[in-house]
C-alpha cells in the first residue's frame, strides 16, 4: 500500500463532518466518475446496484465479486487524486474470514472506503464482519473509511416508529464499536428520526437522498455527515437512454438526443492535453 493511498485515506476519514456532510454522488464507470469528479466533487463513491447492472448483473451481490472490483479499479483510477469509497454490499463472502479477504482485495485497487450492509443478520454476526474488515485494512496499513450499514428503515414503509428506531441505533452502535468509522441508515427521510440517530451513535451519519429528500443545507443542519445519491444517477441516465431509443423506434425522430453532451467534451475527460 502507497503513501499516496493512505493520504486519500486520511482525507476521506477527514472529509466525514457532522453539519459540514460529504456528498456523495455515486458513479458505476469511468466516464460517470470523470464527469462527476469535474462537477467538484471531492471524493467519490460507487453504488452498488449501478456497477451491477453496468456488468449486466442484478444488484444484491449478483455480479461476481472480481469483476466488481475490477470495475472498482478502473473508478480509481479515473478518479485521479480523489479518494474512492466502494459499496461491497455485504462483503462478497458467507464468513466474516471471507469479507476480511474481500477487503484485502479491495485495498489492491487503491480504494480507501466500503460500505458493507448488514443483510438483516443478527447483530452480532454483522458486527462480527465489520470487525474482520477493519482488522484486514489495519494489517495492511491502511486507515480505511469502513460505512457500516442497515437496511432496517429501508424495507419498512408506514412502519417505522420507536421500535425501528432503537433497532437501528442498536445495530449502529454495534457497528461503530466493531470498528465502523461511519454508519449509513438508508430510507430515512423524517427530520426528527435523522437527529435522534445523529444524537444515539457515536459515528459520522450517512443517508440516502434523492428526489423529494430534504436538501443538503437542511440535512446538514440535522449533523449527517454524509449524503449518497445511491444508483440515482445511474437511474436518470438509463431514463435517457430509454426516452432517445424509445423516440427513434417509435417516431422515427431525435429530439431526446437534444442536450446530450459533446463529443469532444467527452473524449477530452481522458485525452491527454
Amino acid at each position: 500500500m502507497t503513501v499516496e493511498q493512505r493520504e486519500k485515506a486520511r482525507v476521506l476519514r477527514e472529509l466525514h463532518r457532522p453539519g459540514e456532510p460529504l456528498v456523495l454522488a455515486n458513479v458505476w464507470d469511468a466516464t460517470s466518475a470523470r464527469l462527476v469528479a469535474a462537477a467538484g466533487a471531492r471524493a467519490l463513491a460507487t453504488a452498488s446496484a449501478s456497477v451491477s447492472w453496468a456488468l449486466g448483473s442484478a444488484d444484491g451481490e449478483g455480479a461476481d465479486r472480481s469483476r466488481v472490483l475490477a470495475q472498482t479499479e478502473l473508478i480509481v483510477r479515473a478518479a485521479g487524486p480523489l479518494p474512492v469509497t466502494a459499496d461491497l454490499e455485504s462483503g462478497f463472502a458467507e464468513t466474516a474470514a471471507g469479507v476480511g479477504g474481500t477487503v484485502e482485495a479491495l485495498l489492491a485497487t487503491g480504494a480507501v472506503g466500503v460500505n458493507l450492509e448488514d443483510g438483516g443478520r443478527p447483530v452480532a454476526e454483522a458486527a462480527e464482519r465489520i470487525a474482520a474488515a477493519r482488522a484486514a485494512a489495519d494489517a495492511a496499513g491502511v486507515p480505511l473509511f469502513v460505512n457500516g450499514r442497515t437496511d432496517v428503515f429501508l424495507h419498512a414503509g408506514s412502519a417505522a416508529g420507536a421500535e425501528l428506531l432503537d433497532e437501528a441505533v442498536t445495530r449502529l452502535r454495534a457497528y461503530a464499536e466493531a470498528g465502523a468509522d461511519g454508519v449509513f441508515a438508508p430510507g430515512v427521510s423524517d427530520p426528527a428520526v435523522i437527529a435522534a440517530l445523529v444524537g444515539a451513535v457515536p459515528a459520522p451519519l450517512n443517508v440516502l437522498a434523492g428526489p423529494g429528500s430534504r436538501s443538503v443545507p437542511e440535512l446538514a443542519a440535522l449533523g449527517v455527515a454524509r449524503i449518497s445519491l445511491g444508483p440515482g444517477l445511474a437511474k436518470a441516465a438509463y431514463a435517457a437512454v430509454r426516452r432517445a431509443a424509445e423516440e427513434v423506434y417509435g417516431d422515427g425522430t431525435y429530439s431526446a438526443l437534444d442536450g446530450g453532451l459533446d463529443y469532444g467534451e467527452l473524449q477530452g475527460l481522458f485525452v491527454s492535453r
